[in-house]
């Protein structure tokens, strides 16, 4: 590992043990709060005393034990914090930075989260960069999918593994457990709501041996499934959880007794099939095609989810969050509403965001307001067991007795930050030595391309040079028939790509390339999608290029949305190695010492 690496984890848990030791939690009484029960809705007030993280007594009236701070809440209603049990913490989102979306949660009382993040590289350090913060509690999963299946029809597999036999599904659970996921996500379904080409779908056998293997690992597994066939085909096999809602056709008795059967239970993430949603402007054309086809799938969804909980079904909370229309937190307040659209009276709302959600993950810790339960709890003014739409009324919220949202709150000072510290660098970022796929940094190198149904494919090699000078990496690309093909290799320069590196010793970076392409480029990526880059010329014959950070010229978002960022040296998380050709063309290059140079080393 090297040293400039060892020393930012050092830094950091330094500052997660400052974090941790200031934020024991105090001794805390809620006096007169509004608790209602979760079976007959009769509502009572309560004092609740917080003590050690974890919920010590209940009763009509509680002495304040010494030093205790007293929080009247008389009048309001105090819940089980929140669950959202499919959310995407993306760097694509708004907000995207962890400490912005933990805040978004926190402030809608939302305090257990899944989330389906950046690769398994990041689990590391962004569970070390959740524990310098005030945040939910953050379960990250895994994702498996088909090759050019959901998920899997961009980017490689370092984010989503491709499978497409139980052999293959064994193995790659096997290869996730080792970044120990809280779960795993499989996309089974690949159709695309009658909107777009259907993707592929994973096959029952194939399923039921990643099911098999990720249970025989104490991983749980929640699936994309948005068929009536492809749900069934989840149920038998045995998944935890069917995520997104079944938009097809009606659910039928068979699908109600094999998820009963397999003790399934089914999150709709209503939010992200509303027809129009969280933030969208109101439509140009109200009749359009795909908006029609939005309404009816949303309608097909709205019945589905209130009949299934009506057959005794555990409907839980999930939204999708991170997508559009789903913003962090708002979502998942409005799922609450929307389940009530569903059928579900108020107060089973709640219980699908709070215990039913719970059992799901397999915490029995929290979820209700009971002695010993952990106090992750949210005062809310108004009556939400009259109508959920009162939980946009959150006034004060817990995290393990720790008040994190409301008048007397104290988050960290990392709460603010968008951004890890930077990172510095030793000289060299790869000279592809190592047998293991990682580079001289111990970053996991990963490829990326054009996504799509038809996609380039690229080959990346690790291969001998052939002139006695070691290894270099060799990649082999055929694109496809995109209006802008590209295969590029990243070369990430902090595991998972989650601290920025700091470039700002640096004057600009050297390497050896050869190869032959329509168009090839090297670049700098940095947070929240900014990229810079400088076009270069390759060659049969390998050559040395050296290029100055001041010739990398800020490149337009993906979207084009906003001008071309001016140059950053502290915001670099990855190094890319891009070729383009014409569709259906191909393309070559190799690469070899790649290195940082010093100031007086760059030229244009």
């Amino acid at each position: 590992m090297p040293r400039a690496f060892r020393s930012w984890i050092f830094l950091l848990t330094l500052l997660v043990l400052c974090w941790s030791a200031g934020a024991q939690a105090a001794t805390v009484l809620l006096r007169q709060a509004r608790v209602a029960d979760p079976d007959s809705g009769q509502v009572r007030s309560v004092d609740v005393l917080l003590r050690d993280g974890r919920i010590a007594a209940i009763d009509a009236r509680l002495r304040a034990p010494r030093g205790a701070r007293v929080v009247e809440a008389e009048g309001l209603a105090l819940l089980p914090g929140l669950f959202d049990v499919h959310t995407h913490w993306t760097p694509n989102a708004r907000p995207a930075a962890l400490p912005a979306v933990a805040n978004a949660y926190l402030d809608a009382g939302v305090t257990t989260v899944a989330a389906y993040p950046q690769p398994p590289e990041a689990y590391a350090p962004r569970r070390a960069w959740l524990a310098q913060v005030a945040a939910p509690t953050v379960f990250l999963g895994a994702r498996v999918s088909t090759p050019l299946g959901h998920g899997a029809d961009w980017g490689d597999q370092s984010t989503t593994r491709w499978v497409n036999s139980p052999a293959a599904a064994r193995a790659a659970v096997r290869e996730l457990a080792a970044y120990r996921p809280d779960f795993i996500k499989a996309f089974t379904d690949g159709w695309r709501y009658n909107n777009y080409p259907d993707n592929t779908s994973m096959d029952e056998a194939t399923l039921a041996a990643l099911v098999e293997e990720a249970h025989a690992h104490g991983i749980r597994v929640f699936t994309h499934t948005v068929t009536l066939a492809r749900a069934k085909q989840a149920a038998r096999a045995g998944v935890d959880l069917i995520a997104h809602s079944i938009l097809d056709r009606e659910v039928d008795e068979e699908l109600v007794a094999l998820m009963r059967e397999h003790g399934t239970a089914y999150a709709p993430t209503l939010a992200v099939y509303e027809p129009v949603r969280i933030g969208d402007p109101p439509p140009a054309d109200p009749d359009n095609r795909v908006l029609r086809q939005r309404r009816a799938n949303f309608a097909v969804a709205l019945a589905n989810a209130g009949r299934l909980h009506a057959a005794g079904i555990p409907v839980v909370l999930g939204t999708d969050a991170g997508m559009t229309g789903t913003p962090h937190g708002r979502a998942t307040q409005h799922e609450l509403e929307l389940l009530v659209r569903a059928g579900l009276t108020p107060l089973q709302a709640l219980h699908a965001g709070t215990a039913a959600a719970a059992r799901v993950l397999g915490l029995e810790d929290r979820g209700t307001i009971a002695v010993g339960k952990r106090a992750d709890l949210v005062l809310v003014e108004g009556e939400p067991w009259r109508d959920v739409a009162a939980m946009r009324n959150v006034r004060r919220v817990f995290v393990a007795g720790e008040e994190v949202t409301g008048p007397d709150a104290r988050r960290p000072a990392a709460n603010a930050h968008d951004s890890l510290p930077p990172v510095r660098l030793p000289a060299l970022l790869d000279d592809f030595e190592r047998a293991d796929g990682r580079t001289a940094l111990d970053t996991l190198r990963i490829t990326d391309n054009d996504g799509g149904n038809d996609r380039t494919w690229q080959s990346s090699l690790r291969i001998a040079r052939g002139d006695g000078h070691g290894h270099v990496l060799s990649t082999h690309a055929r694109f496809s028939h995109a209006e802008r093909p590209y295969a590029a290799v990243l070369l990430p320069l902090t595991r998972g790509s989650l601290a920025p590196a700091d470039l700002g010793a640096w004057s600009g970076i050297t390497f050896q390339a050869r190869g032959e392409a329509g168009t090839a480029w090297v670049e700098v990526r940095g947070q929240e999608g900014r990229r810079w880059m400088h076009a270069i010329a390759l060659q049969p014959q390998w050559r040395e290029y050296r290029i100055a950070w001041k010739d990398f010229q800020g490149m337009r978002p993906w979207r084009g949305e906003g001008e071309p960022p001016a140059w950053r040296g502290d915001d670099a998380v990855q190094i890319a190695f891009s070729v383009a050709g014409a569709p259906g063309s191909t393309a070559w290059f190799e690469l070899d010492e790649v290195r940082l140079l010093e100031a007086e080393a760059a030229q244009p």
